[in-house]
């Protein structure tokens, strides 16, 4: 699959680029990118809720009031669910929420998710991308060129740019990799 490349103003430089096929050009694999984006929505939670139960909750050492002659239904501590300032009863506690997948169901999610950027034609190779001094003005003006404003984007460098990255950082819908 052959790419233009452009410059860094978005101008077509008459240059093009070779695509792999082996990622690019792809059957794309919809449960496979289901199963890695459920992955990672998974590990970002925390798991810290907790509530504390009849036994945690401070207080209720005796019995509220006699077994037997009140009229009233039994009761055993005055910490229980029904009582205000008793314990929750099936509440929250502090769990994992990991789901792994295997490496080549996440390979292939990410070749699928690639796949299909390049059929749409959201997939632009740049040269000579790198900036002198970190200016978020200059990625700014770089992503408006490209018409990507609302969207997320993920530039892609060949090496470590600092200059790029420390540009876009301050963009909350810019990510930058290696």
């Amino acid at each position: 699959m052959q790419v233009k490349i452009l410059d860094i103003k978005g101008k077509d430089t008459k240059k093009t680029a070779k695509l792999s096929d082996d990622i690019f050009n792809i059957k794309p694999h919809d449960h496979a990118i289901w199963l890695d984006i459920r992955s990672i929505r998974a590990n970002q939670r925390q798991g810290t809720h907790s509530t504390k139960g009849r036994s945690e909750v401070s207080g209720g050492g005796r019995k509220p009031f006699r077994q037997k002659g009140t009229g009233r239904a039994r009761q055993g501590t005055s910490r229980a669910a029904q009582y205000v300032g008793g314990g929750t009863v099936f509440g929250p506690h502090p769990r994992t929420y990991k789901v792994r997948i295997n490496k080549k169901v996440k390979l292939l999610a990410r070749k699928s998710a690639l796949s299909y950027r390049a059929k749409t034609n959201d997939i632009y190779v740049v040269e000579n991308f790198s900036f002198d001094k970190p200016k978020t003005t200059e990625i700014y003006k770089f992503i408006e060129a490209f018409d990507c404003i609302s969207a997320n984007v993920l530039l892609l460098t060949d090496k470590n740019e600092p200059g790029i990255y420390k540009s876009a950082r301050n963009l909350h819908n810019i990510e930058v990799r290696n």
